[in-house]
């Protein structure tokens, strides 16, 4: 899972949110947890934060659950360094990303990937949605080689995870509307799922359980709800919707619209009691969300 991190007025960590939602996950089945991934808003991290967050995962909950860090950078020396700080508070493994926005050829793509698979055990995360450039599968099978590479989260789809999981090459799906028949036709190892911060027993139900295409097709208007803006803005709106975080959004992200609001509490309301910790779903009104620039703010 994708774990969402949340903020208290003042922009710092709401560590009593973020601790209940991880807790509401383990009760339900997530078997791990990604700090600091797109979904946490790493990106909208300074690091510190996001090695604390980090740590305080691990020492919370690190005999529970797998911790993964997602350490990785555009800069290669950035998440060398982020990486080492990860491992040194006791990440299980690292959550590493090509180069984005500064895109390198596939002789530097070779290098990032080598010198970060010698810091520890290792996802690489192919989202060429968000990188601007996809990791070829040549380049995939030569880092299966390495004993740190744990496998890949792709993000291109089923077709592409079949192929890899023929090859004996683990696979994380990183698309909740495929993840289902990711699991049970092509092969892969389970999701990291945005979707699961909402509604972990189903997920962990699809994953772990036998095949229910009845339930999958029963999810899909809220999956692709979760994705009608980018992520993590409908998730967290959604989760303030529900009353487990606080409304607080870090900028660049503001809450879904009134309209997208009203729509996704009709599918909360449907799911409602698969939603751990909610008693009420709220269409909320907008001056009860509050927008800060940073943690200082």
């Amino acid at each position: 899972m994708r774990c969402d991190c949340r903020y208290l007025p003042s922009g710092k960590f709401d560590l009593r949110s973020y601790d209940r939602l991880v807790e509401l996950q383990i009760a339900n089945g997530v078997d791990g947890v990604i700090v600091g991934g797109t979904t946490g808003e790493g990106h909208l991290m300074l690091w510190d934060e996001h090695i604390m967050l980090i740590a305080h995962t691990v020492n919370a909950y690190g005999d529970r659950l797998k911790v993964i860090g997602n350490t990785g950078s555009n800069s290669t020396g950035e998440a060398l360094h982020a990486t080492e700080q990860g491992f040194a508070v006791g990440m299980h493994a690292a959550l590493q990303i090509n180069p984005y926005y500064g895109k390198t050829s596939m002789r530097g793509l070779r290098a990032h990937f080598a010198a970060l698979l010698k810091e520890g055990p290792a996802i690489i995360y192919n989202v060429p949605g968000r990188t601007g450039q996809d990791i070829p599968d040549a380049l995939v099978q030569e880092l299966a080689a390495h004993p740190n590479f744990l496998g890949v989260k792709e993000c291109t789809g089923n077709s592409r995870i079949g192929n890899y999981t023929q090859q004996g090459i683990n696979c994380w799906s990183g698309n909740d509307d495929e993840a289902h028949d990711g699991r049970h036709h092509y092969g892969s190892a389970g999701v990291i799922s945005v979707t699961a911060n909402v509604i972990p027993g189903l997920f962990a139900k699809m994953m772990h359980g036998p095949p229910d295409p009845e339930l999958n097709a029963k999810l899909q208007e809220l999956i692709a709800w979760l994705f009608c803006e980018p992520n993590p803005i409908p998730l967290n709106t959604a989760l303030m919707m529900c009353g487990l975080v606080r409304p607080v959004f870090r900028l660049p992200y503001v809450p879904l619209s009134r309209e997208e609001r009203e729509k996704g509490a009709k599918l909360l309301r449907a799911v409602q009691e698969h939603i751990p910790g909610c008693r009420e779903v709220r269409v909320m009104e907008d001056d009860e969300f509050l927008l800060v620039g940073s943690a200082h703010s």
